[in-house]
């Protein structure tokens, strides 16, 4: 299975989730904390299903959302018909956005999919399409250390707070055994992550939370020099 199948087989369960609000805008809120200033354009690349991508919106001037798969773009546009600030590309698209126009590129739980050649590709990606001084976010890093047990447990922790334990069981059940059987997760150290994205043209550092429910995760900040 390829890195992109797997990808849209993983997004579009998660996608059908019985998680409450308070998941998605937690992530959400993360995300918009790290948008460098209200006019700024953002480009959320492989998005997934993006429920709480108007919380972002109301923190810059444009979202631009990126999802693989063309049914999810569908969904998006349909979710976000009305709000003029959140705009659905599809690959064509996102690749033909010119260069140097972004203020924040944004990897979320992407680079697990991905190949070493693949991350590079991204990151090079962001470097063309981003300012000279845009910010680019690559959050969920796992790290080597990371297992299945201890992903579970960091979800099982986070909704007993958040109070929705019975649905984050259910999801964990139904998706990650299966997936993870069928497809080995890319993991990054610290340095290899710091020197991938400083060897093409990016200050960077570990930011002090990761994007999301699981702290083993990281999240790492560069800027494009």
């Amino acid at each position: 299975m390829s890195w992109r199948n797997f990808f849209i087989v993983d997004r579009t369960s998660r996608a059908s989730d019985r998680y409450p609000a308070i998941y998605y805008e937690d992530i959400a809120k993360a995300i918009a904390a790290q948008i460098p200033a209200p006019g700024a354009v953002v480009l959320d690349y492989a998005c997934g299903a993006a429920p709480a991508a108007s919380l972002i919106a109301e923190h810059c001037a444009t979202v631009y959302l990126y999802d693989p798969t063309p049914k999810m773009q569908t969904i998006l546009r349909q979710r976000y018909a009305a709000n003029p600030k959140i705009k659905i590309l599809n690959e064509a698209q996102v690749r033909a956005l010119p260069d140097e126009t972004l203020d924040m590129v944004l990897f979320n739980g992407l680079f697990q999919y991905l190949t070493l050649a693949q991350c590079t590709e991204a990151v090079d990606f962001a470097a063309a399409k981003l300012r000279l001084g845009g910010r680019l976010v690559v959050a969920d890093v796992i790290p080597p250390h990371a297992d299945p047990l201890s992903d579970s447990w960091a979800l099982v922790e986070y909704a007993y707070r958040g109070g929705f334990l019975l649905a984050a069981l259910r999801g964990a059940l139904s998706r990650s055994r299966p997936l993870r059987r069928r497809i080995a997760l890319t993991t990054f150290t610290i340095p290899d992550m710091q020197r991938l994205l400083a060897t093409h043209g990016f200050e960077t550092r570990r930011a002090d939370r990761n994007i999301g429910h699981n702290q083993m995760h990281m999240t790492f900040l560069a800027k494009r020099v």
